[in-house]
């Protein structure tokens, strides 16, 4: 297993720097979780991508050709680069996004962390019903009106509350039709309780039980082959939770 740290925030828009510093804070933190739930040692490789301050498309150029098996940002729209280069080697691939918002604004390139599922959608890298979206609960009315167009799958934080094993169910059997699936999680979809430091603080969200109980199940799907963990801002609770998920994702 190979964790890969992508300490870069050139894509949040000002609105989360500090999360460039995390991702060797969240590797730190890590260790001191000596077994994770499946009673396994939480042991790994570590790579880091080289990145380029103010320049975005050159550290999006490392980002696409680096290897890996979770990768730790940094700010979402390092899942574009990811995405686009995984994409090459599967037929038909999927996305699974853990996300408060739809992030998907606007069209704009290189894109940002609040556009680049519509970008992703619009330059043909992933079929819209291949993106399942889950714990959404802030989206602007144009965001909206995407999701509705392009068909793509969104699953309310309020529709996990009422059945988390159902929605979980629904999700799984959605991502066994891709031959390739990737998980991106951004820790916002996480009620602010839990993970206080990110860029966009939005109340309502997952409890961290809940999340674990998503990454479990979808750990046991053969189909998942790349995971990225995004927008964990540098504050103590933030990160410890951040390093909980990665220990479940080992």
């Amino acid at each position: 297993m190979l964790v890969v740290k992508v300490p870069t925030s050139q894509g949040s828009l000002g609105k989360n720097p500090s999360c460039k510093n995390t991702p060797e804070k969240l590797i730190k933190a890590s260790e001191e979780i000596f077994l994770n739930e499946k009673l396994e040692e939480v042991k790994f490789d570590v790579g880091k991508v080289d990145t380029f301050d103010g320049d975005i498309e050159k550290t999006n150029e490392n980002i696409f050709n680096s290897k890996g098996d979770i990768f730790l940002g940094g700010d979402h729209s390092i899942t574009y680069p990811l995405f686009s280069a995984f994409a090459q080697a599967y037929k038909n691939p999927g996305i699974i996004i853990f996300d408060a918002h739809a992030d998907c604004v606007t069209y704009f390139k290189p894109p940002s962390h609040e556009d680049w599922v519509n970008v992703l959608v619009n330059d043909g890298l992933v079929k819209s019903e291949n993106v399942i979206l889950v714990g959404v609960r802030n989206l602007y009315k144009s965001e909206l009106e995407f999701l509705r167009e392009k068909n793509i799958r969104f699953i309310q934080a309020k529709d996990i509350f009422l059945n988390i094993e159902e929605t979980c169910d629904f999700t799984m059997e959605l991502a066994r039709e891709f031959d390739g699936l990737y998980l991106s999680i951004d820790i916002d979809v996480l009620d602010p309780a839990f993970a206080p430091a990110t860029g966009y603080l939005e109340p309502g969200g997952l409890t961290t039980r809940e999340l674990l109980y998503f990454i479990q199940r979808l750990k046991r799907l053969k189909n998942l082959k790349r995971v990225d963990l995004v927008e964990v801002g540098d504050e103590e609770k933030t990160i410890k939770t951040a390093a909980k998920i990665l220990a479940e994702l080992i």
